[in-house]
């Protein structure tokens, strides 16, 4: 039977300083748009953050409280599922804002449920996949796990978001693979997934632009090239130590959304280099620990459960930090702990409060 220890005191302090320099770096990037007047209210997103920090420190509280091996049960696991699949039915039959259907609205409160399909698809597969461990060898084997997760990245898909919907394939397949699923099946199913994703991003003009943009965004530089430019002009123009916290001047009038997709290029301007680097390296950390835990997890669906939800939180930092770095085409990805949005940030901490759950559980 595995011991109890105490709680990974290295991840939960990572998790602390990503978590108050993200509110930091938000409160700086969000400030501009008070000053001038525009039309976002830079106080009223600082203000709603703070809600949700305070609502996800305590959802991150209680996960810590129960026994994780409860959501293993394949009865909760289907529940969670079926849950973020019916939110995100209720998303596209929701009012389109911005000609999308990412969010379902209560009052002055806003919910994007794809945020929580990232979190129910890796409490499922870690569930599925322990209960499968002896027969993951054919696709028969994995036709139930894979066509649960091709409806939820539909879904997500058609909101329209195709790079969460591209994420959480890229989530579900890593846990195949830690769950030792044969790389002929991933070969396989490459061969059919590849076509399916090219087709995806030719069906919409938007993203065949942001391609074209991310080649060669001086040829589009009022264009679909605007972005890219300006976050690297931000990322370049803080040099080694940064213009100082507060005093960045990319985010006032040029940097697209400084506060939510683009707020690493408020990091890189304010803390410069040294600064950007410090927050690559704490979620690194952040991933080393995670996947620490998982080795030492006392049975499969941990293992799985800390490795995915630590992969989530890492891999979307690493997949934001690359479109503002201009090392890939932009989506609207958010960087977790710093960008402004209470959905991202409340499961981010209950996955991190999960992770941390687990470490209390390691041999």
């Amino acid at each position: 039977m595995a011991k109890r220890l105490a709680t990974d005191r290295v991840l939960l302090g990572v998790a602390v300083i990503l978590f108050g320099a993200g509110l930091l770096m938000l409160w700086s990037a969000s400030q501009p748009f008070s000053e001038s007047g525009a039309r976002v209210n830079g106080e009223a997103i600082m203000v709603r953050q703070l809600f949700w920090a305070v609502l996800g420190v305590a959802v991150m509280l209680i996960s810590l409280r129960f026994d994780y091996r409860i959501l293993r049960s394949r009865y909760v696991a289907f529940s969670i599922l079926g849950l973020a699949m019916l939110l995100l039915v209720g998303a596209l039959a929701s009012p389109s804002v911005n000609e999308t259907n990412r969010w379902i609205r209560l009052g002055g409160v806003s919910f994007q449920p794809s945020e929580f399909a990232k979190l129910a698809i890796v409490i499922f597969l870690a569930s599925e996949f322990e209960r499968r461990a002896r027969s993951l060898q054919t696709f028969r084997d994995l036709l139930a796990p894979a066509f649960s997760v091709g409806v939820v990245a539909l879904l997500v898909y058609l909101e329209p978001d195709f790079g969460s919907a591209l994420h959480i394939a890229l989530v579900a397949s890593a846990l195949a693979f830690l769950a030792g699923v044969p790389f002929k099946l991933f070969v396989a199913g490459a061969a059919v997934v590849l076509p399916v994703v090219a087709l995806g991003v030719a069906s919409a003009s938007y993203r065949l632009e942001r391609i074209f943009a991310f080649l060669d965004p001086w040829a589009q530089r009022q264009g679909g090239g605007y972005q890219l430019i300006q976050s690297v002009i931000a990322v370049g123009s803080g040099g080694p130590l940064g213009r100082g916290f507060m005093k960045g001047e990319q985010k006032t009038s040029f940097l697209p959304y400084p506060y939510s997709d683009f707020i690493f290029g408020v990091v890189g301007e304010e803390l410069g280099f040294i600064g950007a680097f410090v927050v690559v390296g704490l979620f690194l950390v952040f991933l080393w620990r995670g996947l620490r835990t998982a080795q030492r997890a006392p049975d499969m669906f941990g293992r799985l459960l800390a490795a995915g939800l630590s992969m989530t939180i890492v891999s979307q930092a690493f997949i934001n930090m690359s479109v503002v770095l201009g090392l890939s085409p932009t989506k609207g990805i958010p960087l977790p702990f710093f960008s402004a949005g209470g959905t991202s940030l409340v499961l981010c901490l209950l996955s991190v409060g999960l992770v941390l759950n687990v470490s209390q559980h390691t041999d």
